[in-house]
């Protein structure tokens, strides 16, 4: 029998697509939380105050917005979970994560025949994928020209994709939905928390999920935040779903939404933390009390200065996302993008590299909003990229960031 030594997990900055590092009061209010079961008055409570958050940050007055226990993946399934074998779907592909997403739509929408086919990777003649090439974004006539050929039940579509960096058309996406009577289905894993929008604004889409590690910084295995709308509730109500615990009549009943009315007494559905519920609830007051608006547009700036710093080191940027940048290396480093990531990686620098071809380099800011913290990620970037026989002054690199600091202070 084998004991193995304490584990110990070193201190790193987490400078990729996410998680973020967690801000030390969600780690407080982890480690606070007494040891309380699943229906105690506390943890309901937090629940029940979290679900409300949860509106707000949403920008929805959706009844159904609560958060569905476990990483984004969760959330995902849960809001997947409304396809039914058979049905017909568009799905928007351009990068990682909406790959992945579209696979579990061909899971979810498949027949016995189907899965019996390729039960890892089915492809349902019901549902459609259009493929955007990578690095490119999914745009309002791409969605339209989809939805007017195939005329499906349902379309996905990622918000942001982070396997990429792109921001696809969510106003397009909706507006085509509306017009083809069409459900439109959204992962806003990357965007929730980044920026500032307001769900109720698009019509055409009638669920949406999220992840509780990137914009709204809690820990991962929390809450992934979801919203459905009546219409979405309503189809759910009479054709139901092929899960128990990702099915959201259920996952509500436990954030007190039962029979579509907000209730004091939420009912028992599964075995919540006391823990998780503590970290979540303070995650999303520290982005509340941080401001929707102010967070997007501190985004957007110092996104823009890590941009003008890797350019000036010699990097193609090819992403347009404010909380991350994907890049091309320069010149002779160009192929190296793998070697690079590993050994910032093992310097306590968690950068990633793309997760599909084209390897691409991928540098997030989550939770770094000061110059102070942008510089450390410039310098470090720098160190790892001279490190591999890089040519350029990093102390001319970091004079232009300061100068472009200096600028608006």
């Amino acid at each position: 029998m084998t004991v193995f030594p304490a584990l110990e997990i070193p201190e790193t900055l987490a400078a990729g697509p996410g998680p973020g590092n967690t801000d030390p009061r969600v780690l407080e209010a982890f480690a606070k939380a007494g040891v309380a079961d699943h229906m105690q008055a506390d943890v309901l409570r937090g629940m029940i105050e979290a679900k409300h958050m949860l509106r707000d940050l949403w920008g929805t007055k959706n009844l159904f917005t609560f958060g569905v226990a476990g990483t984004g993946w969760s959330g995902l399934d849960s809001m997947e979970g409304l396809i039914l074998p058979g049905d017909k779907v568009v799905s928007f592909v351009n990068g990682t994560f909406s790959g992945i997403d579209d696979l579990t739509i061909r899971i979810k929408a498949s027949s016995l025949e189907d899965l019996a086919a390729d039960s890892l990777d089915p492809h349902p003649a019901n549902v459609h994928t259009v493929s955007v090439p990578h690095g490119q974004s999914v745009t309002a006539e791409i969605v339209d020209a989809a939805l007017a050929e195939h005329k499906p039940m349902w379309a996905f579509m990622a918000h942001w994709e982070t396997g990429s960096g792109r921001v696809n058309d969510i106003q397009g996406f909706s507006d085509a939905c509306v017009k083809h009577g069409v459900m439109g289905l959204v992962d806003a894993v990357s965007s929730l928390g980044v920026g500032d929008f307001n769900i109720d604004d698009y019509p055409g889409v009638v669920a949406w999920a999220s992840c509780p590690q990137k914009g709204v910084l809690s820990l991962p295995l929390t809450y992934a935040p979801v919203s459905f709308t009546d219409n979405a509730i309503e189809l759910l109500k009479a054709r139901g779903c092929y899960s128990f615990v990702h099915n959201p009549i259920f996952e509500a009943r436990h954030w007190g939404i039962i029979e579509g009315k907000d209730v004091d007494t939420p009912s028992y559905h599964r075995t919540h933390s006391g823990y998780a519920v503590a970290a979540f609830h303070e995650a999303l007051r520290i982005i509340l009390g941080y401001g929707r608006g102010r967070k997007a547009s501190d985004y957007k700036y110092h996104e823009a200065a890590l941009r003008q710093a890797v350019e000036a080191m010699g990097c193609e940027v090819t992403s347009n996302m404010p909380s991350l940048i994907v890049l091309n290396l320069p010149g002779k480093l160009a192929g190296r993008e793998k070697e690079l990531v590993q050994g910032a990686r093992s310097q306590g620098f968690g950068i990633w590299p793309t997760l599909s071809e084209p390897v691409q380099v991928r540098i997030g800011i989550l939770n770094q909003l000061t110059p102070e913290q942008i510089t450390e990620i410039t310098s470090r970037f720098a160190d790892a990229m001279l490190a591999m026989g890089a040519e350029f002054d990093k102390a001319t690199v970091l004079n232009q960031l300061k100068s472009y600091y200096a600028k608006a202070a």
